[in-house]
């Protein structure tokens, strides 16, 4: 019996653009499968639709997250959440198709919040003895204190949305006087600013996926900006390197494809996962996880399957069987 699959792409943020691109690959990828029909659905602001081949668009009932097609209702079987940021990453989707009981494939709701918010994911990741760059968080309506932020974090640093992705509304900071700027930059973004150090070293990033029902850690890859970080030009513009798999020993290899899978099981996750790192002097700094991290034909999980031998198809399939 067919599966009817929704391919929730879009969003509330600046992400928006980036999940369409990664909802489309995944439906470029599965659209064949003779046992799956394949919907693709637009979820904005406004209005929540299904796109079809031919560009017509039909409505989503929210109170059931149905449609109907010539007056046929459409019930989905499963969902693939392919929507980077809010709501798709931050557990609102989650919590919503949960009371409906129709599964999605992505972490649940009360790891995906967790997750989202980088300074709680943060604490929690230094519960369970793994490194991590200290940071300090600001709200968007505090007072600034600019000498009692460079007290507790030196120059340079990073100053970054605390629930946010795809490195919009990130300054490196090197400056005190560049300071008021970046928050304002980041509170375009998130009500919440991460203040967080500069570590120097290797940033290292490795995926973490669900794969013929077993956790599995994919080959790590090296990231190298040739900006001053790994910004949304270097992420999808290509002004980086990025190196899989990356150039360190296997041991170290070992090492965060284990702190990885640490990370994937004790909080929780499910589904795919991304976990970025820096590598200096052969300790590992962990620096913040995607719980549904980019799928287009730049990203980096799709490299990493590809170099462990496991095509897009058979990535995304394995999420849905």
């Amino acid at each position: 019996m067919k599966k009817n699959v929704a391919i929730l792409m879009g969003g509330y943020s600046s992400e928006y653009d980036v999940s369409i691109k990664s909802g489309e690959v995944v439906y470029e990828n599965l659209k064949k499968e003779s046992n799956l029909t394949l919907f693709k659905i637009y979820i904005t602001k406004n209005k929540w639709y299904y796109l079809n081949e031919s560009g017509k668009k039909f409505h989503i009932n929210k109170n059931s997250f149905t449609l109907k097609i010539n007056n046929k209702k459409i019930i989905f079987d499963i969902v693939f959440n392919a929507i980077h940021g809010i709501p798709g990453e931050n557990g609102e989707i989650q919590s919503y198709l949960k009371k409906l009981n129709i599964p999605q494939t992505s972490s649940e709701a009360n790891e995906s919040k967790i997750t989202f918010d980088k300074n709680l994911c943060k604490k929690k990741i230094r519960h369970i003895n793994i490194n991590t760059p200290n940071s300090i968080i600001i709200k968007k309506n505090e007072a600034v204190n600019i000498e009692g932020i460079i007290k507790k974090i030196r120059l340079p640093f990073f100053i970054k949305p605390n629930n946010g992705g795809s490195s919009f509304g990130i300054s490196r900071v090197e400056n005190k006087n560049h300071i008021i700027k970046a928050l304002k930059k980041c509170f375009l973004e998130d009500n919440e600013a991460l203040i967080e150090e500069e570590i120097n070293g290797k940033e290292i990033t490795v995926g973490v996926i669900i794969y013929k029902n077993k956790i599995l850690a994919l080959p790590p890859t090296e990231i190298k900006s040739h900006n001053s970080f790994f910004d949304f030009n270097a992420k999808y513009k290509g002004e980086s390197d990025e190196i899989t798999p990356a150039n360190i020993t296997k041991e170290n290899e070992t090492i965060i494809q284990n702190l990885a899978i640490k990370i994937f099981k004790k909080l929780k996750l499910k589904g795919f996962t991304r976990s970025d790192f820096i590598l200096t002097d052969d300790k590992f700094y962990f620096l913040e996880i995607n719980t549904i991290p980019g799928l287009t034909k730049e990203s980096i999980l799709p490299q990493q399957a590809q170099e462990a031998g496991i095509s897009l198809k058979n990535l995304f399939k394995s999420v849905i069987e």
